[in-house]
């Protein structure tokens, strides 16, 4: 399988960096609660000293949607809908631990963190605009297909398991109780990316090791290396 932004989406955004974690032995059965405290004690930290929409994280990813012809307010990146809900209402619904845990250090880093089951994904994901054609699910079973030429991740069926870049995952392939096998894809904007997402890489490595004593494979993307491979 494979993780890859096609040639388009390097040219008009080159300033993106994306990281990518490919692990296995997931459960839901484990507490992350200590870990997941500990990145939301970053992110509170950072929010006293103003809300998120002056975080450059934050800001980076307001420009790119505008460029995407999308309103920022409306439409938000998932790391700032994720601070804006935290910031309201102090604290997140509990889902699955590693949902819970990509969260909070997607709340301390402020860069959207997404994790997809790949048992629900054919062949590998394409980050690169849309036909029109695909299909997505929202978390609640519609079914809806994406804006010719909208930012998505696809697969080889043509399902799409996010819109809008990283505004909206898809529910069809969403962690769950029985998911095992994760793909965790992190992307970022802002001047210092380069330096921020292979920190961010590095702190999902070392919490899966810590929660679930599991190794994953990673890989930090950029135009001269995007592709990542990892086994099917």
């Amino acid at each position: 399988m494979h993780l890859q932004h096609s040639p388009e989406v390097w040219a008009e955004y080159p300033e993106l960096v994306a990281g990518a974690l490919f692990v296995t032995g997931i459960t839901a059965d484990v507490s992350a609660e200590s870990r997941i405290a500990a990145y939301t004690a970053i992110a509170e930290s950072r929010l006293a000293d103003g809300p998120e929409t002056g975080f450059p994280e934050i800001q980076a990813w307001r420009r790119v949607f505008s460029r995407m012809g999308l309103k920022p307010t409306q439409y938000r990146c998932a790391s700032e809908a994720l601070l804006r809900r935290f910031r309201k209402e102090g604290v997140l619904p509990r889902i699955h631990p590693l949902i819970d845990l990509c969260n909070a250090i997607s709340l301390a880093f402020a860069i959207p963190v997404a994790a997809i089951d790949l048992s629900r994904v054919s062949k590998g994901l394409d980050v690169r605009h849309a036909d029109g054609d695909e299909v997505y699910q929202t978390f609640s079973g519609e079914t809806e297909h994406p804006d010719a030429g909208e930012v998505i991740f696809t697969d080889a069926a043509g399902r799409a398991h996010a819109r809008r870049w990283t505004n909206r995952q898809s529910g069809y392939s969403a962690v769950r109780d029985t998911t095992a096998t994760v793909l965790i894809v992190t992307e970022a904007m802002h001047d210092t990316a380069s330096a921020d997402v292979p920190e961010l890489v590095a702190a999902v490595t070392g919490e899966l090791g810590r929660v679930w004593g599991s190794t994953p494979q990673s890989a930090v993307l950029s135009r001269s290396t995007p592709r990542f491979e990892f086994p099917a």
